[in-house]
């Protein structure tokens, strides 16, 4: 059986002996679980194998673009906002070309996402067991170890995300709102990363006016938070706005499946996996215990809340991670529901199970495989792996074709590339190998600089089709092809390079033509 409620641990609150506004006085929701120390060794393990494996493989394309948005900083960023750029750059100023130091602080957002979504089974009367089944379904979940492992932008969401989660259920059970504007900053810094917070409050929003308590949409301190939020995030609405809101473009470019991730066939699969097939059972738990148990009617605004934002990703073609947060809410939730502690061979299945979710999440979402062993499944499943493999290789690739120019023309050439990773990439590896500067008309990439007037040699990369240099350069002609040295499925190994030469009209104008979202 579940651990039964610890009378001690009882958490104090000032409204606590009276219903949250607007919800029935019965049945009073169970109390707080008593607490547990199983989520601190989870956390504590989950953020001990990410530093361990931080260097494993090598630099993600979005850390190699992040480095180089960093050294060009601004309040917003085509497909982003100025967050994750400024920690990619303090990281590289306390240890330059460092990818541990890049790393570091996602591992340890993992390790918080961990306790939070153990919390959040706690709040909901979960014992010691719901606790620690709840932190070890989300150290083994696809979302937070792959978002741990890398900084990327998901890595700051997820982590806000379940702060604001973890606020709701207290809220919810107590009605005490005073840590409302805290919150709202929060949901601010998180505006700052990315829009999706937008996506939680508007899904929050609809679930409270769902299904209650209504009374928490006009409470003082509510709007207070949600007006701190915006007051935060104020500096990067007005760069999206003064530069025609580029990320609805970006939207636009990922719900068309121009983005990995993206689309809405791809979307519905990852709600299956995306924490772990393991866990599908007990999220799905959790959602029909939130609907349906009598004692849990509180905190139904949570499930609605959930269907809101899934229906909201899916109808607008999202990637389907970006629900994935409230998926740990409703992991939280089924953990405190399930009765882990029958007898019997249920034990066995459960040890079996535990093992297995171990196993597929090394294999599938963390650096443990040698990358020339890497099987070409896993690359298909995680995306991400086959980013992060090769790129000191695709720099050699580039600097045999530039070796090849005669000397005059190295001396006047650049680098043209199809997306913001090469480039970042040439940044990274390129000047030890004596190579010019590699430009990206890619997202954020193109505000960063344009080939120099003048310049008539480039050599190109990324670009999978002739035609399409042939539009901008008279003479266009293969010069080799990108040798990655491993037999890994990514967007670069074996791509044709090419030489260009002519342009046909001046590069400002070129460039508008180069600029692409996706």
């Amino acid at each position: 059986m579940v651990a039964q409620t610890d009378p001690g641990s009882q958490e104090p609150s000032p409204v606590l002996d009276r219903p949250a506004a607007g919800v029935s006085a019965e049945p009073r929701p169970p109390d707080p679980g008593p607490p547990s120390a199983g989520p601190r060794w989870a956390a504590a393990a989950t953020v001990l194998v990410l530093l361990l494996l931080a260097g494993r493989y090598g630099y993600h394309r979005d850390e190699l673009y992040f480095l180089q948005a960093g050294r060009h900083p601004a309040w917003g960023y085509p497909d982003q906002g100025p967050l994750t750029p400024l920690l990619a750059r303090l990281a590289d100023l306390v240890a330059p070309g460092n990818l541990y130091a890049l790393r570091t602080p996602s591992a340890f957002i993992a390790g918080g996402c961990v306790l939070l979504v153990a919390g959040i089974a706690r709040e909901l009367g979960g014992g010691r067991a719901a606790q620690t089944a709840a932190a070890f379904l989300t150290a083994t979940s696809a979302i937070v170890l792959a978002a741990g492992h890398l900084l990327s932008t998901t890595t700051a969401d997820v982590l806000v995300w379940l702060v604001v989660l973890r606020w709701t259920v207290r809220v919810l059970r107590t009605g005490d709102t005073r840590w409302a504007p805290a919150v709202g900053a929060v949901l601010g810094v998180g505006l700052l990363n990315k829009d999706l917070p937008l996506l939680l409050g508007a899904g929050l929003v609809i679930g409270v006016a769902w299904a209650g308590p209504r009374t928490l949409l006009t409470d003082r301190r509510v709007l207070i938070g949600a007006a701190l939020a915006l007051l935060i995030a104020a500096p990067n609405l007005v760069w999206q706005a003064e530069h025609g809101f580029p990320q609805l473009r970006m939207a636009s470019a990922i719900s068309g499946g121009g983005s990995s991730y993206g689309g809405r066939l791809t979307g519905l699969l990852l709600q299956l996996v995306i924490v772990s097939p393991f866990a599908l059972p007990v999220w799905v738990a959790g959602l029909r215990a939130l609907e349906r148990r009598p004692e849990w009617r509180r905190y139904r605004a949570l499930s609605r809340t959930a269907v809101v934002v899934y229906a909201m990703v899916l109808a607008t073609g999202g990637k389907g991670y970006y629900d994935a947060p409230l998926l740990l809410a409703l992991t939280a939730a089924g953990s405190a529901a399930v009765r882990w502690g029958a007898p019997g061979a249920r034990r066995w299945w459960l040890g079996a199970g535990a093992v297995a979710a171990l196993v597929s999440a090394a294999v599938i979402s963390l650096p443990v495989i040698p990358a020339d062993r890497l099987p070409g499944f896993v690359v298909v499943v995680n995306y991400d792996d086959g980013e992060t493999i090769g790129w000191p290789a695709f720099t050699d690739s580039i600097a045999a074709v530039y070796r090849s120019l005669p000397a005059q023309e190295r001396d006047r050439a650049v680098i043209l590339t199809g997306n913001y990773g090469e480039a970042g990439a040439l940044a990274r590896y390129g000047p030890a190998e004596g190579l010019p500067r590699a430009y990206s008309g890619h997202n954020g990439m193109a505000d960063f600089g344009r080939p120099p007037d003048g310049t008539d040699v480039v050599i190109a990369v990324g670009w999978d089709h002739p035609d399409q240099l042939r539009q901008w350069f008279a003479d266009v002609r293969d010069a080799g092809r990108v040798d990655e040295r491993i037999d890994v499925d990514n967007d670069e190994n074996h791509g044709p390079i090419r030489v260009c030469r002519h342009p046909l009209r001046p590069w400002p104008e070129l460039w508008q033509q180069m600029r692409h979202l996706g």
